[in-house]
């Protein structure tokens, strides 16, 4: 069965609120898994502690470019305190990826950050939004990071969302980036006219489609995110969960 995260940026006005109880929420909805966006001041060892008792998985931290460069070990050190297998930059500052130049001068950043990672047996990935697809020379930012990567030192976390957003299609990248697509974000869009961000398995993408794709090269999670709600986050996060349930 394939494991289902949820990225807690989702609900984050809940984790704000009540860190530890939202996850036994979450877990009690039945996802095997979630995606830290922060840690709300909860030390590694009362985490770890927790997520056993709950019956959850660590799939990931989100942790910002400049925590990465000024405190990676303290980094690396909290995420194998609660068995975490990633840790993934969710986006950088303007001057990071204005050019080709940048990314490539980013690149090498990631590529010591991540040889950092692995030494430690961390696997350390990249989150897209709809900005890593602007065009330099023909070549999307996006690519021009992949590219000049380690496989090793850096995977991606394709934002189906964000790549939809941008007019493309999710599917070309998974197929493009195989293996180093190692996590999905699993987020839908209403219509192309529409683009709100809306239940799983409501809007206009072919989570069918994408889910096959991302089988053929051993998607380790996909986790749901949403950004945007009308019904009870809790409620919604359900109903994507079980969608996702039925396809997978």
């Amino acid at each position: 069965m394939a494991n289902i995260a949820l990225q807690l940026y989702s609900i984050k006005e809940l984790t704000n609120i009540d860190f530890l109880g939202t996850l036994q929420k979450v877990a009690n909805i039945g996802y095997d898994g979630v995606e830290f966006a922060g840690y709300f001041g909860t030390s590694a060892r009362d985490l770890r502690i927790a997520l056993a008792q709950f019956g959850l998985q660590a799939a990931g931290s989100h942790i910002g470019i400049t925590e990465l460069e000024e405190k990676l070990m303290e980094t690396i050190n909290y995420s194998l305190e609660i068995q975490s297998p990633y840790i993934i930059c969710p986006g950088l500052p303007e001057e990071m990826r204005e050019s080709a130049d940048s990314y490539k001068r980013t690149a090498e950043r990631f590529n010591r950050i991540g040889e950092r990672c692995k030494e430690h047996g961390i696997q350390f990935g990249y989150h897209n939004h709809d900005i890593e697809f602007q065009q330099f020379d023909g070549e999307y930012g996006l690519d021009i990071l992949i590219a000049h990567t380690d496989p090793d030192h850096l995977f991606v976390e394709l934002d189906t969302y964000w790549i939809e957003h941008a007019g493309l299609h999710s599917i070309d990248f998974i197929h493009k980036y195989k293996e180093r697509c190692r996590v999905l974000h699993i987020k839908d869009m209403k219509s192309e006219e529409d683009k709100q961000n809306i239940e799983i398995g409501s809007g206009m993408m072919n989570f069918q489609m994408i889910t096959d794709a991302a089988k053929n090269y051993n998607v380790s999670w996909y986790t749901v995110e949403q950004e945007e709600f009308v019904l009870p986050q809790l409620q919604s996060i359900e109903m994507s969960l079980q969608y996702l349930r039925g396809i997978l």
